[in-house]
Formats: structure tokens, C-alpha cells, sequence
């Protein structure tokens, strides 16, 4: 029932004043978000590789408005880039970065796919130097045919950059049989906006069945699937349908949100699986984090916990 006015809170400006000036949000925001600069989110990934565990670092930027702060993000990016590499933390993909196209000028009216395309051809280019990868972040359902058509664009050059499917959306298995094929890399997630009905399955066992019949597909195609998910229930399915595709670790990997079952994540890396770990950093933390409480009804509770005990 807080799902849908979570994510209208994620849209109001005077909402996103509150928490962000509220005292002790700062310190709740920790759970979820690694930082507000590049300095904080390499900490982050430094510490988290030394567990183990991979990671992909989203520097959060989705309100991007003019042309000259999209090409403030893809230099961000790039710098960040160049940091991990100077560090050894992005070789072999141990570290790699994850991007939305709408940080990058996707909404930027007629020109916007253009000029998200160009940005994003120079975070491949920095990731390439680097010797890591990009995945391409999805976001709602309007920007979803422009986000693959920039990730076929990029895939010419650049033929491991990685998307994103959400499995809420009706389209989903269609797009799941595309990108099954030889060196894909798509990353699963339920999905996380307000979407109608019309194209998104708003029943939580629909999305949780359509969930399984995406990643089936996945399992059983040609390319590397990334199993983004916390359910407990999901996971053991996942471990299933691995087992039963015959393949290999090293040919798929877990992933999960920072700050969202950390027991869970090391259990599997333990195990000898690859786990990687989504960071989000920067300024713009306040769309994302609304979307995190959302999603899990435990994660609001923690945040009301934690408002609870520190006002």
C-alpha cells in the first residue's frame, strides 16, 4: 500500500526539501547511498572488492536539464574512471559503472537520445582504457526503446556494455528472447517506477512470475545473466534454474542493492559465486532512495526506526 505514494514522493520537490534538510537524514541515507562525491563511493568499492564482493558505481543524476550538465555527468564518470584504474579496482571488471541514459541528456527534447548516445560512447571509450564495463540503467517505461536503441548503437563498438530489463513490464519477455544471445550482459531487476497497468504488471505475484519466466530465458540463452534480486524466494529459483541450464559460475553473477541484505551478499560470494554490489553515490540521492523504500516495506521501516531514534 506505500509503494504508489513512495514513488509520487519521489516527484515532489516540496517532499524531497523535507528529507533532505531533515536532521537526521543524513545519517539514515548511509544505509543506502555511499556518499555525495567520487572520494566516498572509491572508499565504498575499495572496501567492498576487499570482501570480495564486485561492484558497480552509479553516480545519481536523473534531473538533468541542459546540455552542459550532461557532459558534467559523463566527466564525472570519466574521472571516476580513470580513478579506478589508477587504484586496480577496474580490471577485470571488479569494478564497473553503471549509467542512466537520463543523466546524460536522454530527456533533452528531439536531440536528447543524440546527445545521451554521444556521452555515453565516452564513458565506454574512458571504461575501455580502464579495463572495465558499463551497464546501461533502465528507468520508466517511456525511455525504454530509447535506451536499446542506444545500447545497439554502443554495442558496435563497445559489444560488452550491459542492459537492463525490468520484469514488471508486460514487454519484458519479448526483450529478454533479444538480448539472450552470445557476450550479452543483462542485468534483472523487478523494477522500481509508478507504472500503469497498461504496459506493468502492478500484482506482486505477477511481477514475481514474470520475474522467473524472464530469467529462465536468460539462463537458457547464450549470454551472461545478472540476477538482480533480494528475494529469498527468487534466489532459490535463480540457484535452480543455474543448476538445471548446466552452467558454470563465472557465466552469470547475483547482484544486489548496497545497504539491502549485506549478510546475503556475503553468503554468496563465500560460496564461491560472483556477487556484485550496486553503489549509488552523489548529490541527487533523494529519487533513488524513495524508489529503495518502495520497494521493501523492511526499508521503510528502518527508515522510520531511524527517525524515530535519532530526532
Amino acid at each position: 500500500m506505500l509503494r504508489r505514494p513512495l514513488l509520487l514522493a519521489a516527484r515532489s520537490d516540496r517532499l524531497r526539501h523535507l528529507v533532505e534538510t531533515a536532521p537526521v537524514s543524513r545519517s539514515v541515507v548511509r544505509r543506502f547511498v555511499a556518499g555525495l562525491d567520487a572520494d566516498a563511493a572509491l572508499g565504498t568499492a575499495r572496501r567492498l572488492a576487499g570482501d570480495g564482493l564486485r561492484v558497480t558505481l552509479d553516480h545519481l543524476g536523473e534531473d538533468t536539464r541542459d546540455e552542459e550538465q550532461a557532459r558534467a555527468v559523463r566527466d564525472a564518470y570519466v574521472a571516476l574512471l580513470r580513478r579506478l584504474a589508477d587504484d586496480g579496482l577496474a580490471a577485470g571488471g571488479r569494478v564497473e559503472v553503471s549509467v542512466k541514459l537520463s543523466a546524460v541528456g536522454q530527456a533533452l527534447g528531439a536531440d536528447g537520445e543524440r546527445i545521451a548516445l554521444a556521452n555515453a560512447q565516452q564513458i565506454c571509450s574512458a571504461a575501455l582504457a580502464a579495463g572495465t564495463t558499463v551497464t546501461l540503467d533502465m528507468e520508466d517505461h517511456t525511455t525504454t526503446d530509447s535506451t536499446l536503441a542506444v545500447l545497439r548503437a554502443l554495442r558496435s563498438d563497445f559489444p560488452w556494455v550491459g542492459a537492463v530489463l525490468q520484469a514488471y513490464l508486460r514487454r519484458t519477455e519479448t526483450d529478454c528472447k533479444d538480448l539472450a544471445t552470445t557476450g550479452s550482459r543483462v542485468r534483472l531487476c523487478k523494477g522500481a517506477y509508478d507504472e500503469p497497468a497498461s504496459v506493468a504488471y502492478t500484482d506482486a505475484d505477477e511481477v514475481d512470475r514474470s520475474y522467473v519466466r524472464c530469467l529462465s530465458t536468460l539462463v537458457a540463452g547464450d549470454g551472461y545473466p545478472m540476477i538482480a534480486t533480494h528475494d529469498p524466494k527468487l534466489l532459490d529459483i535463480a540457484a535452480a534454474l543455474v543448476s538445471r541450464e548446466g552452467r558454470e559460475r563465472g557465466t552469470y553473477e547475483y547482484q544486489m542493492l548496497y545497504g539491502v541484505r549485506p549478510e546475503a551478499q556475503r553468503r554468496l560470494a563465500a560460496r564461491g559465486e560472483t556477487m556484485r554490489v550496486y553503489v549509488p553515490y552523489g548529490q541527487e540521492w533523494y529519487g533513488y532512495l524513495m524508489r529503495r523504500l518502495a520497494e521493501r516495506p523492511a526499508n521503510v521501516a528502518f527508515f522510520l526506526r531511524s527517525l524515530v531514534s535519532k530526532g
